[in-house]
C-alpha cells in the first residue's frame, strides 16, 4: 500500500482549479457531479474494502477524486472514461499528483457500456461512482463481462441504491433488484450527502455493495431465459403473473402451467419472487416459445431502474 501525502488527493479548490483550466462544466446528459471530499472517497475505499492485491476497475473517474484514493490502496487501477477532455487530463492528474503510483493507473477511453476486455490482470474489484442516468445498465454490464470481479461498491442515487439492494415483497424491488441478484449478494452500504459532490445534486446519494454469488443461481435455464420472465412480469408488474407472464408463454393457460409446475401461485406478482423462483418459471417454459438468443447485458432494456 502506497503511503501517499494527504495533500495527493483532490479537495473543493482542486476540483474547481482543474475543471476551469480543462473547460469543464458538469453536464447533465452525462449525469456528472464530481465528488470534492477527501474523506468521502477514502470513506468509499474503506467501505469497498479495497486490499493492496486488488485490481480495481472504476467507471466514470471525472477529474480523478476516487482514482486518487484508490491508488493509494490497491495494486491497480484502470478507469472507464468516456468523456475526451477528461480522459486527456487524467493521467497528467495522477502524475502529478502520485508520480510513485503513476505506473500503476491504466486508462481506458471509452464507453462502458461498449468495454469487453480490460488491459492488464483480471479485475478483482468495481468501485465507482456512477453516473445516475446510465448506473444501472453499466453496472449490469460490467458484472456480465468481468466475471472476476468479486466485489463491487457503487454510488449511485439513492432512490436507485434502494432498488438493487431491495427484497422480495419491497414496494421498489423490481428488474434492478433481480438481475443484481443474479449475479451477487447486494445490500445498502451507507448514505452520502449531496454537499459532498460539485454540482451539488438534486438527489442524496447510496453506497451499494455487491458480492460475486459463491455460486452461481442453480438453474438449467439461461440468464437470458431467466431475465425474459424478469423483465415480462414487471413490465406489468401490477398484473398477476398468469397475466403479466401470457405474451413470454404465449398465453395465460401456458403461463398458469409454467407456474405451477414451478411451484408458484399463478396469482403471485413478480415483486415477491426471488431470483430462483424467476429461474425456476424459465426452467418450465412451455415448448415452442423459445428466446431468441442470450443477449449481452448492453442489450437488456435500460428499463432495468424499474
Amino acid at each position: 500500500m502506497s503511503t501517499t501525502e494527504p495533500d495527493a488527493l483532490l479537495g473543493p479548490a482542486d476540483i474547481r482549479e482543474l475543471a476551469a483550466a480543462l473547460g469543464v462544466r458538469p453536464t447533465k446528459q452525462r449525469g456528472q457531479n464530481f465528488v470534492i471530499d477527501a474523506n468521502t472517497v477514502r470513506r468509499i475505499v474503506r467501505t469497498a474494502e479495497v486490499r493492496p492485491d486488488d485490481v480495481v476497475v472504476e467507471v466514470g473517474p471525472g477529474l480523478g477524486s476516487l482514482t486518487l484514493a484508490l491508488l493509494e490502496a490497491a495494486d491497480r487501477v484502470v478507469a472507464v472514461e468516456i468523456d475526451d477532455v477528461l480522459a486527456g487530463a487524467l493521467p497528467a492528474t495522477v502524475t502529478a499528483r502520485m508520480p510513485e503510483r503513476a505506473d500503476r493507473f491504466t486508462l481506458v477511453h471509452s464507453d462502458a457500456m461498449q468495454v469487453r476486455e480490460l488491459p492488464g490482470p483480471p479485475p478483482t474489484a468495481l468501485v465507482a461512482n456512477l453516473p445516475y442516468n446510465v448506473a444501472v445498465p453499466v453496472l449490469l454490464t460490467m458484472l456480465d463481462r468481468f466475471p472476476t470481479i468479486e466485489r463491487t461498491l457503487v454510488m449511485v442515487q439513492a432512490e436507485v441504491a434502494d432498488r438493487l439492494a431491495a427484497r422480495p415483497g419491497n414496494k421498489v424491488y423490481g428488474v434492478p433488484s433481480v438481475k443484481a441478484n443474479w449475479y451477487t449478494d447486494v445490500k445498502r452500504a451507507g448514505s452520502i450527502g449531496r454537499k459532498v459532490f460539485w454540482p451539488a445534486p438534486n438527489v442524496d446519494s447510496g453506497l451499494v455493495s455487491l458480492v460475486r454469488r459463491a455460486e452461481p443461481v442453480a438453474t438449467t435455464a439461461t440468464k437470458a431465459e431467466v431475465f425474459a420472465v424478469v423483465d415480462a412480469a414487471f413490465a406489468q408488474r401490477r398484473k398477476t403473473l398468469r397475466a403479466a407472464l401470457s405474451g413470454w408463454a404465449g398465453s395465460a393457460p401456458a403461463a398458469e402451467a409454467a407456474l405451477v409446475a414451478a411451484g408458484i401461485s399463478p396469482q403471485a406478482r413478480g415483486e415477491a419472487l426471488t431470483v430462483e423462483e424467476f429461474a425456476a418459471i424459465a426452467e418450465n417454459k412451455p415448448a415452442g416459445n423459445e428466446p431468441a438468443g442470450d443477449l449481452p447485458a448492453a442489450d437488456e432494456p435500460a428499463g432495468s431502474a424499474e
